[in-house]
């Protein structure tokens, strides 16, 4: 049982970085990780999960003014983008790099989609890393250690 929950854990996470959902970054959120610090993955996710709803709240309010305030949009996806590529999480810091360019340019319609595919590229990752953290507490509590990537 406890192989089999360290299988899928990897399996999952190289899923995710091939798939362009994660970077390099991310392995190096989770070499961070040890007998000090068993927790630190789950807490820095929570926070980054939080920060970029508050971040992503903003925005669609800003978004959805009357006169759009583009120095106001411009700083909260320059905020996502930095919180995205400290846990890293690419395909969204690269969905904040488009969405820059439609600020630049402040063509409304442009921010709007790109908003949209935030959005739908923060779900899809705080989805799988919440069922990461999942699997992490599962394998803790079948008595199991949390692998590192290149144990399998």
């Amino acid at each position: 049982m406890e192989v089999q929950l360290q299988r899928s854990y990897i399996e999952s996470i190289e899923a995710l970085f091939r798939e362009g959902v994660l970077d390099a970054q991310f392995e190096q959120l989770l070499m961070l990780r040890d007998e000090s610090n068993p927790d630190i993955v789950m807490e820095v996710v929570t926070l980054f999960s939080e920060d970029c709803q508050r971040i992503l709240n903003q925005l669609s309010q800003t978004l959805n003014e009357q006169s759009v305030d583009f120095k106001k949009v411009d700083a909260s996806v320059h905020q996502l983008k930095g919180s995205t590529s400290s846990i890293g999480a690419a395909r969204l810091k690269n969905a904040c790099i488009a969405f820059l360019s439609f600020c630049d340019a402040q063509n409304v319609e442009g921010c709007l989609r790109c908003s949209q595919q935030i959005e739908h590229e923060y779900l899809l990752l705080k989805n799988n890393l919440e069922a990461l953290l999942r699997l992490e507490q599962q394998i803790v509590a079948a008595g199991g250690v949390v692998p590192v990537l290149n144990e399998f």
